[in-house]
């Protein structure tokens, strides 16, 4: 089971120059079971001893409403950027803000995507009805799509959000193993 802290009530206690408190990595993806929660803690411009110190507050009080380890790694806005920085990408992409209760992206105008494109070609018709049934649902049952908020864009192109692109390419590898995916800020 996830563990969703984004999706909690948090009273957090923490100083006027954190810009976000971003959760992220396999924490929040759907059917994971995480050894541990990572934290980002993003600061407005500060001194790094003043966001060590500020992060390990933080820390703490995560750690209460967690039964895993929490992992926190304090960034400001200029290092989150940097391209030395290995945890930008599932920050920027994946995270979720514990403050704003929404994707860290939002806070920029951007939502980020998942877009899969698959190839039915080769394959006979019931395998095609078969992961028809698997995306759009059977007999009043809900498929991925529904069940997990993604669209079909056109024949051959789905989009799912990003929490979810374990969940749909384990089901796809089950039928296909002629797909891509790409991900999209939009």
């Amino acid at each position: 089971m996830t563990q969703k802290l984004w999706l909690k009530k948090l009273k957090l206690n923490c100083s006027k120059d954190v810009f976000d408190i971003v959760q992220f990595g396999s924490s929040v993806m759907e059917d994971s079971s995480p050894n541990d929660i990572d934290i980002a803690v993003i600061f407005q411009k500060i001194p790094l001893k003043d966001q060590l110190n500020h992060a390990q507050e933080i820390k703490k009080q995560l750690q209460k409403e967690s039964n895993v380890p929490i992992h926190i790694k304090s960034f400001d806005l200029y290092s989150l950027f940097d391209e030395a920085n290995f945890a930008k990408e599932g920050i920027l992409f994946y995270g979720k803000s514990l403050v704003y209760k929404d994707y860290f992206v939002n806070r920029f105008g951007l939502n980020p995507r998942i877009q899969i494109s698959y190839f039915l070609e080769k394959l006979e018709k019931k395998d095609k009805i078969r992961f028809h049934y698997m995306l759009r649902g059977k007999k009043g049952e809900y498929g991925l799509l529904k069940k997990y908020g993604g669209e079909l864009l056109k024949p051959g192109l789905i989009e799912v959000y990003p929490e979810y692109e374990n969940v749909f390419v384990t089901s796809i590898k089950k039928t296909l193993s002629d797909f891509k995916l790409k991900k999209i800020l939009c």
